[in-house]
């Protein structure tokens, strides 16, 4: 059995769902992958179905009845996860924003000591591709307005390519994880910095996708920069003990 899971949560992938599983599963490292598919149109989940008669020890898929949330599908996904016992635990885009090459930087970061490896795309300057300069100033702006009002020390606070130790996500009491956008992945690392775990951020290059549509939208901006500041005052009057893990 693999002791690294890779999830990627999918709505309308169909153009690059096949690629991602494929150049995953091509790499110097067995990895599983878990899809957690919110009820894609365009048939996204009956790819992968197809895809697991090919690789059926090392693809699994959840299907979801429909768009529930990037942070929903996460949790969904480390429950699972956690349930089977996967030690190195990924969040990853199916869209090749993130390059699935990073994934052995990621694990390698969690072996020599991390217990969060973050794919940073702003910790060695600015090392983003193909993306428009009114997005990357918001994208990069936006951490550094987390790093003001939360105070934690992480250059890309919204960033989603990042490897978790199993501990990690024994420890945070997941089903208190209340964002569902990017603000989750805010949440996430403040929750694990509260905790006291080791989180290091790894230089990777981000590259925009150039298949498929978008999902940012108003609404998850809008729920990233009022959850920040919600999210800190919120912690003046919770206590984050490194406790044992629950499981």
């Amino acid at each position: 059995m693999s002791d690294s899971l890779v999830i990627i949560p999918t709505y309308n992938e169909k153009e690059n769902i096949e690629k991602i599983i494929r150049k995953v599963f091509s790499l110097n490292h067995n990895f599983n992958i878990l899809i957690i598919d919110d009820g894609s149109p365009d048939g996204t989940a009956q790819i992968v179905k197809n895809l697991q008669q090919a690789f059926s020890d090392n693809l699994f898929i959840e299907e979801r009845g429909g768009k529930l949330g990037l942070g929903t599908a996460y949790i969904h996904g480390f429950k699972w996860a956690l349930s089977r016992g996967y030690e190195y635990i990924f969040e990853m885009d199916a869209d090749f924003s993130h390059n699935p090459d990073d994934l052995i930087k990621l694990r390698q970061a969690c072996v020599n000591g991390a217990d969060v490896a973050i794919g940073s795309r702003y910790v060695t300057g600015v090392n983003v591709v193909n993306w428009p300069m009114s997005r990357v100033l918001m994208s990069y702006f936006a951490s550094v307005y987390v790093r003001f009002i939360t105070g934690i020390k992480i250059h890309d606070a919204t960033a989603g390519f990042k490897c978790y130790r199993k501990k990690v996500l024994q420890t945070i009491k997941l089903d208190k994880i209340r964002f569902v956008g990017y603000a989750f992945q805010i949440e996430m690392k403040f929750t694990a910095i509260k905790h006291g775990f080791n989180v290091v951020e790894v230089p990777i290059i981000f590259t925009d996708r150039t298949e498929g549509a978008s999902k940012m939208s108003t609404k998850i901006f809008r729920e990233a920069f009022l959850g920040v500041i919600e999210l800190k005052v919120r912690s003046w009057f919770k206590k984050y003990p490194t406790t044992s893990p629950r499981f």
